[in-house]
Parts: structure tokens; sequence; C-alpha cells
């Protein structure tokens, strides 16, 4: 057994995002999470998105403090939370599929099925550890040498992260996913 479970959700991330061909990821409980997670780093405003998309998107922008704006658009698998570098791929999940520049959220259930879980991709580390520290209650999640105890809060995080057990099921799966 790994010292620390959450070694494992590391592994997984770091699977994904060479996968994907983006520099970072950050496993969170949902894609719902993770567009909520992109639209607060991003501080959006008025958000331009398809009149037919899942509920949770609009509902992601507003809780973020952003405004919602529909757009009669047909798309497919894909589509720009536009002006912001935020893409909902929610149901892609393809090899080289990252767009660079940008933050990406995808649901890990409906392409590869592991249960409740989401990903955001990114290549800017200033906002893959931000993404780390707020779905982590705003800890310092992958830094081993802070005790829990006395890790100094400075960020309002929130509980998104996904579990080990999660990423172990997903790191297993992407073992046998296929080349796109």
């Amino acid at each position: 057994m790994l010292h620390n479970p959450f070694k494992i959700v590391k592994m997984f991330e770091e699977e994904v995002a060479h996968y994907a061909g983006a520099k970072y990821a950050v496993a969170t409980t949902s894609c719902t999470d993770s567009i909520w997670l992109c639209c607060a780093y991003e501080r959006v405003d008025v958000v331009t998105i398809p009149k037919r998309t899942y509920i949770s998107v609009p509902q992601s922008i507003i809780h973020s403090g952003g405004q919602v704006k529909f757009e009669d658009l047909e798309w497919s698998g894909i589509y720009q939370l536009k002006p912001f570098p935020i893409y909902d791929a929610a149901k892609r999940l393809t090899s080289n599929m990252y767009i660079d520049g940008t933050h990406m959220s995808f649901h890990l259930k409906k392409p590869l099925p592991i249960g409740k879980g989401g990903m955001i991709l990114t290549d800017s580390k200033d906002a893959y550890e931000w993404f780390l520290k707020a779905r982590y209650e705003g800890r310092s999640f992958n830094n081993p040498n802070i005790s829990y105890r006395e890790d100094p809060i400075d960020l309002n995080g929130y509980n998104m992260y996904m579990t080990p057990e999660q990423a172990a099921r997903g790191l297993w799966l992407m073992q046998h996913y296929p080349k796109h």
C-alpha cells in the first residue's frame, strides 16, 4: 500500500495529462466542479455558451459570479465558454485533445467509466497550483513537508478532490484506453 494514498491521484493526473497532451491535469469530483473552478480562477463576468448544454454549466458560471448569455450554436463534444480560455469537453477524451493556453474540463464518467470524477487540463503552472489548492479545501495538497495541522490556509478552498479509489480505477482503465 502507498504511504500517501493521494499519490495514486497524482499518478492518474500525470497519465491523463500525457495522454491528452497537456502539461498538467487536476482531478476533481466532477466536470461541474472542474468548470466552476475554471470560472472562479478566470473571474468570469459575462460568459456565452450554447443554448443546448447540460444545466450544470450555466449553474457553475452563475455560482462563480458570472452571468450567462446563451447562443444558438450546434456543437459536438467540445465548446468554449466565450470569451474565456475555458472549454467544456465533457464527453471527449482523446489523445492530444488539449488546446494550448486553455483550461479544458471533462467528465471521466462518460468516456472513462470510473464513476464520479472530472478533470481540468491546463498548461499554466499558476492555474495548476491554484486548482490543486482550491479543490483541496485550500490546503497544500502535494507538499509532504507541511503537516495537516500546520498548513497555512490562504485560499478559500473546496472539497472537490477525486478519491484515490476513483483515481486507481481510472489509472487502470487508462492502461487499456485507445489512442485516437
